[in-house]
C-alpha cells in the first residue's frame, strides 16, 4: 500500500477532516472541496461529508452565524456583502437570513457610522460632493444599504 492509497481511504480522510473541522468552522462546500483534494470523488466524498454533518463537525448554520458575527462586528461588512459572500459559498438563502438576523440593525448601523466616520477623515476631494461620492462608493462596496448610507452622509453635510 502506497502513501497515496492511504490518503484516499475514506476513513483516513474522515479523520483528517474531523480534526480540521474541530479546529475551526468550515461550510460544507469548502469541506467537500478539501475531501476531493484528498483524492475522493463521487459517492465516497459525499459519504464522508454526510458523516461529518451527521456527527456535527460541519454545520452550515453554525458556520453562517460565526461568519456573520466575524464580518459584521470585526470586519465591518454590511448585510448585503455578507449575504453575497455566504451565497457564494453555497449557503442557502434561509440559513443566510437566519444568521443575519442575529446581528441587530442597531449594531450594524453603529458599526457603519464608526467605519464611515473614520473613513471620512481620510477621504480627500476638492468639493464636499466629491468627498461624499467617494464615501458613498466605499460604503456600498462594504455592503451597506444605500438609504442608510445617504442618511449618514446627510448628517455630515449639516
Amino acid at each position: 500500500m502506497s502513501i497515496s492509497d492511504t490518503t484516499s481511504n475514506p476513513d483516513t480522510v474522515f479523520s483528517r477532516m474531523a480534526w480540521l473541522c474541530s479546529r475551526r468552522e468550515y461550510c460544507s462546500s469548502a469541506v467537500l472541496q478539501k475531501i476531493r483534494q484528498k483524492g475522493l470523488d463521487g459517492k465516497e466524498a459525499a459519504a464522508v461529508l454526510e458523516r461529518l454533518v451527521r456527527e456535527r463537525y460541519v454545520d452550515d448554520a453554525r458556520y453562517a452565524r460565526a461568519f456573520v458575527r466575524d464580518k459584521a462586528l470585526l470586519s465591518g461588512w454590511g448585510p448585503r456583502k455578507i449575504s453575497f459572500a455566504l451565497s457564494a459559498k453555497g449557503i442557502s438563502k434561509e440559513v443566510v437570513e437566519e444568521a443575519l438576523g442575529e446581528v441587530s440593525p442597531e449594531d450594524s448601523g453603529i458599526r457603519m457610522c464608526q467605519i464611515l466616520s473614520a473613513k471620512w477623515k481620510s477621504v480627500s476631494g476638492k468639493t464636499l460632493y466629491e468627498r461624499r461620492t467617494k464615501l458613498l462608493r466605499f460604503a456600498l462596496s462594504r455592503g451597506y444599504q444605500y438609504d442608510d448610507v445617504m442618511r449618514f452622509l446627510d448628517t455630515l453635510s449639516e
